[in-house]
Formats: structure tokens, C-alpha cells, sequence
């Protein structure tokens, strides 16, 4: 009995030990590495094109041409209209930051009542405007930029006729050109379906310096006896497709 007990057991230890050696040993994996998150660099120049609508506040008086006082009581008109716009540009990034400076042309039809004189009436348009300035942004994420933007703008009005009582003209004003400034809001965003391209919506406040217009004779052309003085400020709101020209390779995004 006692051999047969010897036996059985030695036959277990043997079998327990083949059975161990048929297992293949557990191949060592590598845990996968945590994916890092890439965005495409804001470091680079770029070309737009879009449009938008302005708004624009005249305040005017009439004034004497020699002493440069007020004659008449102030007077508000509006002007209303839309524009087209291309633009040019450079970014820099660093980090989530980007700072970058633009130029842009504005083609103009902004136009409206205006009453330069009393008993008159015409219509006073802006035909084009530009501005170049610079801008400094926020990455909220890495395919949305938010950004301010101020600098330096020139906006060109046309020459009014202005009529009289509704019976014909009477007296003009000649066009002028102004120098200003404006600042901005805005943001960028990075549109998925074509590399490089952006979408961006911006709204600007542009003021434009104090300007002093002649006021003519229609039918001789001849100096009226007064001047105009007119303060014009303008809201707009613009959106542009922009196609970006990266320079560097992509940077890793830390949002």
C-alpha cells in the first residue's frame, strides 16, 4: 500500500511539473505612451479676404473760415452701408500667446443723410478706408485664437451736393481725407475641412480727427462765407477667410 501511495504521489509531482514548463512564460508589453496633443503653429504670414457693415456718426457745426468759431449748434447725422476688405499679415506664437501686425484695405459704400447746412440737405459717402495696425491674442484652444487689436486708419469721404428746401443744389462740399485710429475684438478660428484655412470675425471703433470743409456755391464754385467742422466715428463689424503660410512645424499644445 505504502508503495503504491509513493507511487501516485512521485506521478502528480511529475505531472504538475510537465505541466508547468508546457505554459509559455508571459511576454513583457511596454505600457503605450500617453498621446500628446499637437496643434498647427500660429507663427507665420497670411492672406484674407471678406466683407462687413459700418456704421458712422457725423457731428458737425458750421464755423467762420477766419476765426475758427462756431455759428450754428452742433448736428448729428448717421451714415449707414457695407464693405469688402483683403488683408495681409504676420503672427508670432509663444506658448498660447500669438502677437502679430496687418495692413488691410477697405472698399466702401457707407453713406447717408447729412444737413452741413441749415435748410439743406444731401448725401455724404465714404468710398475707402485702410488701416495698419498690430494685434495680441489668447489660444483658448489650440484651433481658436481670441485677440484685441488698435493702430492707425485713413478713410476718404466723397464731395456732397447739398440741396435746398427739396428744390435742386444750391451749395457743395468738397471730399476729404482724414487720418484716425481704431481698436478691436475678435477671434480666429482654424477651419478643419482645409488646412491653412481660418475664419475670422473682428469689430473695430475707428475715430477719425476733426476736419474743417469749405462750403461752396453750386453754380459759381465760389467760397459760401463758412466752413463745415466735422467729427466722424465709425463702428464695423468685418469676417474674413484667411489662408495661413505656416512657417514651423507643429507645436505642442498646453491647454
Amino acid at each position: 500500500m505504502k508503495k503504491v501511495l509513493l507511487a501516485l504521489t512521485a506521478l502528480a509531482a511529475f505531472t504538475g511539473s510537465a505541466s508547468a514548463a508546457d505554459l509559455a512564460a508571459r511576454p513583457y508589453t511596454k505600457a503605450p505612451a500617453a498621446p500628446i496633443a499637437y496643434a498647427p503653429s500660429w507663427t507665420g504670414c497670411y492672406l484674407g479676404a471678406g466683407g462687413g457693415g459700418a456704421m458712422t456718426n457725423n457731428d458737425n457745426n458750421l464755423t467762420d473760415p477766419l476765426t475758427g468759431l462756431a455759428v450754428t449748434g452742433n448736428v448729428t447725422n448717421g451714415a449707414r452701408g457695407w464693405f469688402g476688405t483683403v488683408q495681409g499679415g504676420c503672427d508670432y506664437q509663444f506658448n498660447n500667446w500669438v502677437v502679430g501686425a496687418f495692413a488691410d484695405y477697405d472698399f466702401m459704400d457707407v453713406h447717408g443723410d447729412v444737413s452741413l447746412f441749415p435748410g439743406t440737405s444731401g448725401q455724404q459717402k465714404q468710398d475707402w478706408q485702410w488701416s495698419v495696425g498690430g494685434r495680441v491674442g489668447y489660444l483658448i484652444l489650440p484651433q481658436l485664437l481670441t485677440y484685441v487689436s488698435g493702430g492707425f486708419t485713413q478713410g476718404h469721404w466723397k464731395s456732397t451736393t447739398l440741396n435746398a428746401f427739396g428744390i435742386g443744389p444750391v451749395l457743395t462740399s468738397p471730399g476729404f481725407t482724414r487720418n484716425g485710429w481704431f481698436i478691436g475684438t475678435g477671434d480666429e478660428y482654424a477651419l478643419s475641412f482645409l488646412p491653412g484655412l481660418f475664419w475670422k470675425t473682428e469689430y473695430r471703433y475707428s475715430e477719425f480727427d476733426r476736419a474743417s470743409v469749405g462750403i461752396n456755391d453750386f453754380a459759381t464754385g465760389l467760397p459760401f462765407g463758412v466752413n463745415s467742422t466735422q467729427k466722424l466715428r465709425e463702428h464695423s463689424v468685418r469676417s474674413e477667410l484667411v489662408y495661413r503660410f505656416n512657417w514651423g512645424g507643429p507645436v505642442v499644445a498646453k491647454y
